[in-house]
């Protein structure tokens, strides 16, 4: 179909779209940024072109007629269509996503797995912040975010989750000098964690959950980030409490092996946040797919 046969000029359609919606001449030029009798002419060719008037006009005023409503409406969201597809366009053209998470998550979990998303999609650009401090989504500073929590924050859905589980861990090396087959009986080191977030497990809430009590009570080391402890505990320097999504690999790959055989289920989720109503760019999908399948893969 030849649409160009069948359209008046786009310009006459948007200076009559915005005169449409600020039932004024005078309104839409400022708007448009041309004056106030170059929008009365695209109009006059308009209604010429239609053969019909398009507004009733009176002292200072202008009305609309009930058929430049109904097509005022349609240009509004073919023009809302058209704004949309090219602001995709734009954002796909770079196709760099941003994505949130705490400096564990992001350093434990996120960053060994990027490696296997970027050999498949090598042209989309990915942009991490990691920070321990509440990500705001309507900034629009980052597209995807990983939260742990027992709910979604206001403003987000949560397009995938899991659950995790927490037990003590320590590296081989340690275990061997140590009898920790009855752990906590025995001696050993604690390493803890110094966090704000009451979501977060630390020795006291372990002892407390599984009602085991340990001669050992203060931690021989304490750390203000997970990824240092998780670090002191594979170097051999105590017993850590591993967060299975963040130290699987770690187990896998034998760095790691669990102190004792007491484990629970945390109390929260490992969340994918998006924002709950923004628009997202097909790159942005196809990013959020992939971290959903990454992290809902069975143990």
């Amino acid at each position: 179909m030849n649409f160009r046969k069948k359209l008046p000029s786009l310009t006459a359609l948007v200076a009559l779209e915005a005169t449409i919606r600020h039932r004024s001449v005078t309104v839409a030029a400022k708007e448009l940024g041309v004056t106030q009798a170059a929008v009365s002419r695209l109009i006059a060719l308009l209604e010429n072109d239609f053969g019909r008037p398009l507004f009733n006009r009176g002292h200072r005023t202008i009305v609309p007629t009930p058929a430049c409503l109904i097509f005022g409406a349609t240009l509004a969201d073919s023009f809302s269509d058209i704004a949309d597809a090219v602001e995709a366009l734009r954002e796909n053209r770079s196709d760099v996503v941003t994505i949130g998470a705490t400096i564990a998550f992001s350093s434990l979990w996120l960053l060994p797995k990027l490696a296997e998303f970027r050999s498949k999609h090598p042209g989309v650009q990915i942009r991490v912040i990691s920070q321990d401090s509440k990500f705001t989504m309507d900034t629009g500073e980052v597209d995807v975010v990983f939260h742990y929590g027992s709910s979604t924050p206001s403003g987000t859905t949560a397009i995938a989750s899991t659950g995790d589980r927490i037990f003590p861990v320590c590296s081989p090396e340690y275990k061997a000098t140590h009898s920790l087959s009855s752990f906590p009986s025995g001696t050993f080191d604690l390493i803890e964690t110094d966090v704000s977030s009451r979501s977060w497990v630390r020795w006291p809430d372990w002892f407390a959950m599984t009602g085991r009590r340990s001669e050992v009570t203060e931690p021989a080391l304490r750390f203000s980030h997970y990824t240092e402890t998780i670090s002191a505990a594979k170097a051999g320097q105590g017993v850590a409490l591993g967060w299975d999504t963040l130290i699987r690999s770690c187990i896998e790959d034998g760095t790691l092996v669990k102190a004792g055989n007491v484990e629970f289920d945390a109390e929260g989720r490992h969340m994918i946040l998006v924002p709950a109503h923004a628009k997202r760019a097909p790159v942005i999908d196809l990013v959020s797919g992939w971290l959903t399948q990454a992290i809902q893969q069975p143990v």
